[in-house]
């Protein structure tokens, strides 16, 4: 679905969780029940949860301003392009790349500094695609952060607030992108009125060209500034002057005047500018805004959410079936009540369990393609809390549910009934390892639940819900 929609489920989903007199059960069970008819049980997941949302804001807008307000909030608008791009420009003109007494050093213009940090970020973009989205989740993390501290400004309470964070956690990454154009345009905007300023600059002031140095002579002068300004040069057709050039340039005393006008280095420095910085900030703000469009037209719910899941069911009129794949073990009668209880909780009475075999350590790419997926929900992973997780073993098992059936959402259960027992006196232990499974479940993107399954009585379970990446 697109951006808008997803907003509008997100929002109603808010309001299926509470309890508040703008939303009743009845109300629900009415837009639930519009919805099977206008589309039919056979719809996609994402066409119901979309059309559902729509009846349902027929009844909570009337109702409620607050609804109202929060889905006209902006998420984004393209004046916030022309806006970066006009604060750039005008901290670029109002620096001084040039010497304040009319001369131009040859050897260390303040460019240099500018380019040098435009490599900088170009070598950190790199270095983050290289390791790939997952590993990169500081930046998402962050954003989250000021995203929600943004959005619940003005997000009222309750489920308002609810729906708020729910929306900056799965908004990150399109945010991301976006927050990405706007640095790349005021970045090049940035160069563009550095460049603007040498020019008006050397409008009104005659600026002459020299160099000295301490350790350097003319021939490795020449030498450095042949390759540092060779595109430059190729650019502007201004060749780098010859060795014998640059010894007349070197100024060898404090009282020496400069005589070579700096003309051709200005062009040269203002062409080296817009082909290190503005060219490639250009491009790189470009293709983050072509990804920021896709990622709002196809704009994906986690449908491992179990709210989620349990609404696609119901629209379609369908128990929920959820296939539980241990990992190294089988679970006890004990464990399987726990499990039943926890998901039907989440998941409806009406719920299926199919348990399948243990996967035996390093048959992993085995027993994900001898699974049945035909007509499952919902997949769950079941595993030990006294296992730590490895992406051997339990990383490759994942990796290989996720390649037999892509499209067939997974969830994580991390069993804490051993671990307990064994550390009961530790408490402290147990929630260093919990610690462990959540941050690895999150990398990987996976919903996660962890508890005891031998307690019939799960209140008081530990949940998490999946982390999103940037």
């Amino acid at each position: 679905m697109d951006e808008a929609a997803a907003r509008r489920v997100v929002l109603v989903q808010a309001f299926d969780g509470a309890d508040t007199p703008s939303w009743t059960r009845e109300d629900a069970a009415w837009a639930t029940r519009l919805t099977t008819q206008a589309l039919g049980p056979e719809a996609s997941a994402d066409q119901l949860l979309a059309e559902r949302a729509r009846h349902a804001l027929q009844r909570l807008e009337p109702r409620d301003r607050g609804v109202h307000r929060w889905l006209q909030r902006p998420g984004w608008r393209w004046l916030w392009l022309l806006l970066a791009a006009l604060l750039g420009a005008a901290a670029g003109l109002g620096a001084d790349l040039l010497d304040r007494h009319q001369i131009v050093n040859i050897l260390a213009p303040a460019a240099w500094g500018v380019v040098a940090w435009n490599f900088l970020v170009y070598a950190l973009l790199a270095w983050s695609l290289a390791r790939g989205a997952r590993h990169a989740t500081g930046a998402g993390t962050g954003l989250r952060r000021a995203l929600l501290a943004w959005w619940q400004r003005a997000s009222g309470n309750g489920p308002l607030r609810v729906a708020t964070r729910r929306w900056a956690e799965l908004s990150a990454p399109l945010a991301l992108q976006r927050v990405a154009a706007l640095l790349h345009v005021a970045a090049a905007a940035l160069a563009g009125g550095l460049i603007g300023s040498m020019y008006l600059r050397g409008l009104v002031l005659d600026f002459r060209a020299g160099w000295q140095s301490t350790f350097l002579d003319a021939g490795t002068v020449h030498e450095l500034l042949s390759h540092a300004l060779a595109p430059a040069a190729a650019l502007t057709g201004i060749a780098v002057p010859d060795a014998a050039a640059i010894e007349a340039m070197r100024l060898t005393s404090p009282e020496q005047v400069a005589s070579v006008g700096a003309a051709p280095w200005i062009h040269l420095y203002a062409a080296t500018l817009l082909l290190a910085v503005v060219a490639p900030r250009l491009v790189l703000a470009l293709w983050a805004l072509a990804r920021a469009a896709w990622r709002a037209a196809h704009f994906e719910l986690p449908i491992n959410d179990p709210a989620l899941l349990r609404e696609v069911q119901a629209l379609r009129r369908q128990p929920s079936v959820v296939q539980v794949c241990p990992y190294a073990q089988d679970p006890g009668a004990q464990a399987v009540l726990g499990l039943r209880t926890l998901l039907a909780r989440e998941l409806g009475d009406d719920l299926q369990l199919q348990f399948a075999a243990a996967t035996a350590v390093g048959d992993e790419d085995g027993a994900a393609q001898r699974l049945a997926a035909a007509g499952i929900t919902l997949r769950v992973l079941l595993v030990d809390l006294a296992a730590t997780p490895e992406d051997d073993h339990h990383g490759r098992f994942v990796d290989a549910l996720r390649a037999a059936a892509p499209e067939l959402p997974l969830m994580l259960v991390v069993d804490e009934s051993l671990y307990r027992q064994r550390f009961a006196t530790m408490p402290e232990r147990i929630a260093e390892r919990r610690a462990t499974w959540r941050q690895w479940a999150g990398a990987r993107e996976l919903a996660w639940r962890s508890f005891a399954l031998d307690e019939l009585d799960v209140l008081g379970a530990t949940t998490a819900p999946a982390v999103p990446a940037p």
